[in-house]
């Protein structure tokens, strides 16, 4: 199937790798000359610009929009709505909120436009891996697309099969979900990321704590020496806390115990505070979830290693770089 990738970075560029190997017909297009020279060479085909991207698509035409939320987001769906016509389809896999799927939606459906918001956790590791996949959009063309999603999902894998399914959409077990109208996949992908603060924090409070059985402060005999990248891989083999969160952290443990190369700065994409908000609008209480992002606020004031642990698990799954960021910029996925 022909589809452009627009946005070539960490998951952008994995995104057109991994379709280019299942045998896709890519079109690329970046600001960046170099991404795209380094996908020509993989058989991808370049465009110079989204008006000559668009020219190389046969209709109907499907763009794949990979960028950071927000303006760089909003400004390309834009200039591709004036270029595309009746029957093309404008795909978002970033972390845009939900709220503007809605609006874009209605933006788009008196030019015949079809649009599909697609929430795609993987990180760095997608191009391996597969990505999971939270879609939303009319159904019909959700269909039509369904060699992208399949190709671009891990697949079932060795995951043993939950008991009970029969009968029901085979494609949650292949890692991918049509959850619903637009602005849905990205609603339950905001989700997903809300419950993931949860989970970082959940295990760096947990190897701060272990770790803070050796200080001094303890009576000599209650002191314990931990070897948490040892703790961290027992952890991984059989325990019910076991998860792809820990396997990071052990290798990171494993590659540095004390975790030096990490200060404890830990940034937000956005998605933890648009959980939060949903919450609020439905009055849900959301307290570990809410604690979780609270955190992360504070750690960008003083660091503890559990910070450092965070910043860890997020270097290792999406290949986040420590930094003040302003609280209005969204980073690509966070998983």
């Amino acid at each position: 199937m022909q589809i452009a990738v627009i946005g070539l970075g960490r998951m952008g560029g994995n995104i057109a790798r991994r379709l280019l190997a299942h045998r896709h017909d890519v079109v690329v297009f970046d600001r960046d000359a170099g991404a795209v020279n380094q996908l020509a060479k993989l058989h991808a085909t370049p465009a110079r610009g989204l008006g000559e991207l668009a020219k190389r698509l046969t209709p109907p035409r499907v763009a794949w929009v990979m960028l950071p939320a927000g303006a760089p987001t909003e400004t390309t769906i834009a200039e591709l709505s004036e270029i595309f016509a009746d029957g093309d389809t404008i795909i978002d896999g970033g972390n845009s909120f939900y709220k503007d799927d809605i609006a874009r939606t209605a933006k788009l459906d008196p030019k015949g436009i079809h649009y599909v918001d697609v929430g795609t956790s993987g990180g760095i590791w997608g191009a391996e891996r597969g990505y999971c996949m939270m879609i939303g959009g009319e159904k019909e063309v959700v269909d039509r697309l369904d060699p992208i999603f399949s190709a671009l999902a891990p697949g079932l894998g060795d995951i043993a099969r939950t008991p009970h399914r029969d009968g029901r959409d085979p494609r949650p077990e292949k890692g991918y979900l049509h959850a619903g109208p637009a602005g849905a996949g990205h609603f339950v992908k905001m989700v997903h990321n809300g419950i993931e603060y949860g989970l970082m924090q959940a295990y760096a409070e947990g190897f701060d704590i272990l770790r803070g059985k050796a200080s001094e402060s303890l009576p000599a005999n209650e002191r314990y020496a931990l070897d948490l990248a040892d703790i961290a891989e027992v952890w991984r083999r059989g325990s019910v806390i076991s998860s792809w969160l820990l396997d990071l952290t052990s290798m990171a443990l494993a590659e540095s115990p004390g975790l030096e190369g990490f200060s404890g700065y830990v940034d937000d994409s956005g998605e933890g505070r648009w959980t939060i908000n949903a919450a609020i609008e439905e009055a849900v209480s959301a307290n570990v979830l809410t604690a979780a992002l609270y955190a992360r606020f504070r750690s960008r004031q003083q660091h503890s290693f559990g910070e450092k642990v965070l910043s860890a698990m997020r270097s290792k799954f999406g290949g986040h770089v420590e930094g003040q960021l302003e609280h209005t910029k969204v980073l690509e996925p966070e998983a």
